[in-house]
């Protein structure tokens, strides 16, 4: 097909234009590459939440550990969240006590540990944590996290925190528990602690999970609790099946008194 392309003359108005041009080949090569790739990745990606939701749907009590278990963990980057890395870099993550709930195989909770920040991580699936636990054993700040196995919703820790990051865990709860995220929200954090949701899906998809997301629906429990957002922006280090579906949302209590 590209012996053809080459070969081939096209005409316009100027005259002949010949194609028979080494930088046009590469260019058209890597974009039937890019493309073909794009497709498989979306197909792979597709085939992995339907398996997700079958699974969930199918086991109410354990469908989150049988998806560990069986490896069907379409939500997992294998790698720390990209914008998470830049706020680390950048010194833009508050310091003291972070949680993050749904934490799965740990990278995050990994990655922003520090001596300026104890991280707590939490998942329902025991398989989960024990691939953060393996994953974390030979970390430098291996001393500046832990995992726990346990429900976020009855949870009782023994102290309040800095930081809640919240990655695919909202969207992965049953759309009318949202209220109830946000109260555990407000009774984990501190007064002046701060709340970062990476939103994501947003769109107009039906079904879940993962449950489809928008910044009104965070509003929606988040005001009724007192937050009010500081910054919302398009997350511009989404990986790429989810650009333009992620929005990064920082929230705090708001200083003003009701009236």
């Amino acid at each position: 097909m590209l012996n053809m392309l080459v070969s081939t003359l096209w005409r316009n108005s100027r005259g002949i234009i010949n194609l028979n041009n080494y930088g046009f080949i590469q260019r058209k090569q890597a974009v039937i590459i890019g493309s073909a790739s794009s497709a498989m990745n979306s197909n792979k990606a597709k085939a992995g939440v339907d398996k997700l939701r079958q699974i969930v749907h199918s086991h109410s009590s354990d469908g989150w550990e049988k998806s560990w278990r069986e490896g069907v963990t379409p939500w997992d980057l294998g790698q720390p969240t990209p914008i998470l890395l830049h706020l680390l870099q950048t010194d833009s993550l508050p310091k003291g006590r972070a949680l993050v709930p749904g934490c799965g195989s740990g990278h995050d909770v990994i990655a922003i540990a520090s001596p300026d920040r104890y991280v707590v991580g939490l998942d329902i699936s025991e398989s989960a944590i024990e691939i953060a636990t393996k994953l974390s054993s030979s970390s430098s700040n291996a001393n500046y996290h832990t995992f726990l196995k346990t429900d976020f919703f009855t949870w009782q820790p023994t102290g309040l925190f800095d930081l809640v990051f919240d990655y695919t865990f909202f969207c992965a709860i049953e759309p009318d528990m949202r209220s109830a995220w946000a109260s555990r929200i407000q009774d984990l954090l501190k007064p002046s602690g701060e709340l970062i949701t990476l939103m994501f899906p947003i769109s107009d998809h039906v079904g879940g999970p993962p449950y489809k997301v928008s910044v009104a629906d965070y509003e929606e429990v988040l005001h009724s609790m007192g937050f009010r957002a500081t910054s919302i922006l398009d997350n511009e280090l989404a990986i790429g099946p989810r650009q333009g579906r992620e929005k990064l949302g920082r929230w705090k209590r708001s200083t003003q008194s009701s009236l």
